[in-house]
């Protein structure tokens, strides 16, 4: 069990432990929150000061900034209005997905540019900052010869890095905001990126459609081509074989002219249907052909919905271009390997095999129909033939020439067809109009957007406060000193004898007493001064410092009534011998022990004891240079034999205070073996029986031993700390390691206390009032108060 743990079984000790009710623990944290805002109020103002104070410097001198916001609405109705007619009825309105490749366009670095361009923003330099004196270095060392090029380059990353483009929730609108220190500039930049994306999409819907119109364009020429020899087909047939038509109409619509030869008008009427039957295995065989075609092609590039004329068809065409879009748009946003672009590739695979099914069904339904229009066409040239036979052989000419006019008619069937989708590209061609419109233009702002002083003088203040806690708690936490008396009853295990003050607080009233003040009270009791031991060669004690006789020049201060609470303390501690020997050291040296030692025997000798002051810090002497000027003798040499105790002991001419000295000049390597010699013990044992109380200045424990060596000659120890600088883990430490020490403890006086400050830790007001004064005697209204 360690000494601290022995100590707390201590009844005083078990008496301050004792657990209290959840009230007084309550009232207890209360007190201490209450404690830790007084000890730490200068930072709880002063770093929220600064940092609002640092807020409003920033707010000084940082220019405002001002946000102009233009409304951009992405709506295809007003397109389709126009496009009613000559769109097809896939056309789909806009999605999220769609909206979201709008709002990356108008990010894009390309709007930028054009604005930059449009509005010679490169040019303006109060739009393209350098940098301050950075920028203006770099430029200085920069070796590039594209000044221009720069230039741009940075006004086009100036504006993206100011503007921004949110979508409004839920809805198609667009906001293009632009933030610039000129107001006016930020409204022109804000609806210049509208009206660009505006005019980028009219560029883009005219590009796509003047290409689609060029490959139309291309188409109907080669149609144009092909109609025009088919139709020099058909006249030079007819001019070859000497076919006339009556009437301006074609041959097979002249067989019912005069002259006819027998048998004639059947014949025309076979080759009308031989005509019919052929232009249907013809187209038979196209429809054929081409959904074979089309059947070899990829689905996207097939124009099936036009050729075919099949709902399921072009159904499932649609929702497969459809799909292909959406998977286009997903792969370019996100990736090929994106979870949606691949199911919707996979959706698309199962339509193309679908497609395919039906295309297969078609190709045999087709194929079904050219057998069967081939097989009536041989049927109806067979029986052709046999009337061609029987008729004239000029008669088989028209049927030459009805296969080139079927022919030719197909040609311009087709041809047409271009023709009504060229005048339909030429006319969206024709149309400058997009999905995209401006619904609110940006004007200039009246008020700042940045700084926002309510916000940043809240950051300010809420980060101040914040920082003032975390310092707060910082010092708290590193601060591992002796402050407060019940930190010595928790850390220590043992009483705090007395709080003395520092030598610089005066909380009494008054100056200190004249001398002949004291010499009168102690005249009117009848106790004169005692005198020095006689034949004693030590000067009687002439006190330089008069901090060492404070406890008697000031009797009614605080300072002397800590010294009073340690007097009583002793007096009623028992002890194995009527005469006691008290030591006082400390942990570390300049703590004040030598102070509390001499003042404590000060006030013991004034009370009219006999009190003797022996210093034993062998280390770093201090009474001996103190109190006697010039000391011959102390109690070395009485052990050595060059002295007699009596002659080597001074007395102090007004409290009979008596002092064994020790000279500064002899520093013995050996110090623990002298005082723990007999001679030594012979020497305390002496002086027990000549004083009531032996008082020793012992040295600190921390450096030295020598106070473990004079323990067994000691009765009780009254140890020193420094209030807000001896650390408590070190006085922890040593005390533990020397339990001996430990078990001669009468307590701790808390030294050097700064009364003002101890405030902040303890309950306000304890150490004030009137109650306590520093004169003497005391004044009338002094008397009357106490």
């Amino acid at each position: 069990m360690d000494m601290l743990s022995r100590r707390s079984s201590d009844p005083a000790d078990h008496e301050m432990s004792r657990d209290e009710s959840p009230a007084a623990q309550m009232a207890s944290l209360i007190e201490q929150l209450g404690g830790f805002l007084r000890r730490q109020i200068v930072i709880f103002i002063g770093i929220p000061a600064a940092t609002v104070a640092v807020g409003i410097a920033y707010l000084a001198t940082t220019p405002p900034e001002y946000t102009a916001t233009a409304t951009l609405l992405i709506d295809s109705s007003k397109l389709r209005i126009f496009q009613n007619q000559l769109q097809s009825s896939a056309d789909m309105p806009l999605d999220t997905i769609q909206v979201g490749s709008q709002v990356e366009i108008l990010a894009s670095e390309r709007i930028a540019r054009a604005v930059v361009r449009q509005l010679r923003l490169a040019d303006d330099p109060n739009f393209v900052s350098s940098g301050g004196t950075l920028g203006r270095i770099r430029n200085l060392v920069s070796w590039s010869d594209n000044g221009a090029v720069d230039q741009e380059r940075r006004a086009v990353n100036e504006l993206l890095g100011r503007r921004s483009i949110a979508r409004v929730e839920r809805t198609y609108a667009l906001n293009i905001s632009y933030t610039a220190r000129n107001p006016e500039l930020a409204a022109r930049i804000a609806n210049a990126i509208a009206e660009t994306y505006i005019d980028d999409q009219l560029d883009a819907k005219y590009e796509t459609t003047r290409r689609a119109s060029t490959w139309l364009q291309d188409r109907i020429n080669e149609l144009r081509a092909k109609v025009t020899a088919a139709d020099k087909a058909v006249l030079e047939y007819k001019e070859r074989n000497k076919i006339v038509d009556f009437g301006g109409g074609h041959a097979t619509t002249a067989a019912g002219g005069q002259n006819r030869l027998i048998g004639e008008q059947q014949l025309f009427d076979l080759n009308s249907q031989l005509s019919t039957a052929r232009g249907a295995t013809t187209e038979a065989k196209a429809r054929l052909d081409r959904i074979e075609q089309i059947r070899k092609l990829d689905i996207g590039e097939a124009a099936v919905s036009d050729l075919l004329k099949n709902d399921v068809v072009t159904r499932l065409r649609n929702q497969y271009l459809d799909l292909s879009g959406r998977a286009a748009s997903l792969s370019a946003r996100y990736g090929a390997d994106h979870s949606a672009a691949v199911n919707l590739r996979e959706q698309m695979q199962e339509l193309s095999r679908n497609i395919a099914a039906e295309l297969g069904r078609i190709a045999a339904s087709y194929q079904s129909d050219y057998e069967i229009a081939r097989t009536r066409e041989q049927n109806l040239e067979a029986e052709l033939a046999n009337l061609v036979s029987e008729g004239q052989s000029t008669n088989r000419d028209r049927i030459g020439l009805a296969e080139l006019e079927s022919s030719a008619k197909t040609y311009h069937t087709i041809y047409e067809s271009f023709l009504g989708r060229y005048a339909e590209v030429i006319q969206q061609e024709s149309f400058p109009i997009t999905e995209a419109r401006v619904i609110n233009s940006a004007s200039p702002p009246l008020h700042k957007s940045k700084p926002i002083t309510s916000l940043v003088l809240a950051i300010s203040a809420a980060f101040g406060i914040i920082l003032s806690f975390g310092v707060a708690a910082l010092r708290e936490a590193v601060d591992g000193t002796f402050r407060t008396q019940k930190q010595i009853q928790q850390a220590l295990r043992t009483k705090c004898l007395a709080v003395v003050p520092s030598i610089g607080t005066r909380l009494g009233r008054g100056a200190g007493a004249p001398r002949d003040g004291r010499w009168a009270r102690k005249r009117e009791s009848g106790d004169e001064p005692r005198a020095a031991t006689e034949g004693s060669t030590v000067p009687p004690l002439a006190i330089a410092e008069p901090l060492m006789r404070r406890s008697v020049d000031e009797p009614l201060s605080i300072f002397t009534e800590a010294f009073r609470a340690i007097k009583v303390t002793a007096e009623l501690r028992p002890a194995v011998r009527d005469n006691k020997v008290i030591g006082v050291t400390s942990t570390l040296p300049n703590e004040g022990k030598s102070t509390i030692a001499c003042n404590l025997a000060m006030l013991m000798a004034d009370a009219g004891k006999r009190v003797i002051l022996l210093d034993l810090d062998l280390r770093s002497p201090t009474l001996a240079s103190v109190l006697v000027p010039r000391p011959t003798a102390g109690w070395l040499e009485v052990l050595e034999g060059q002295a007699v105790l009596d002659r080597a002991i001074g007395c102090a001419p007004d409290t009979g205070l008596a002092l064994l000295p020790l000279l500064s000049a002899d520093h013995p390597v050996h110090g623990d073996e002298i005082l723990s010699s007999p001679a030594f013990s012979g020497l305390i044992e002496d002086l027990r029986r000549r004083y009531d109380y032996i008082i020793v200045d012992l040295p600190p424990i921390a450096p030295v031993i020598d106070v473990r060596a004079t323990l067994p000659l000691i009765d009780w120890l009254v140890f020193v700390v420094e209030w807000g600088k001896t650390p408590i883990r070190t006085v922890q430490h040593h005390l533990m390691a020397r339990p001996e020490l430990y078990d001669r403890l009468l307590g701790v006086v808390l030294n050097k206390v700064d009364l003002r400050a101890l405030e902040r830790f303890e309950q306000p007001g304890l150490y004030r009032g009137g109650y306590y004064a520093s004169n003497w005697p005391p004044s009338a209204q002094q008397r009357s108060a106490a």
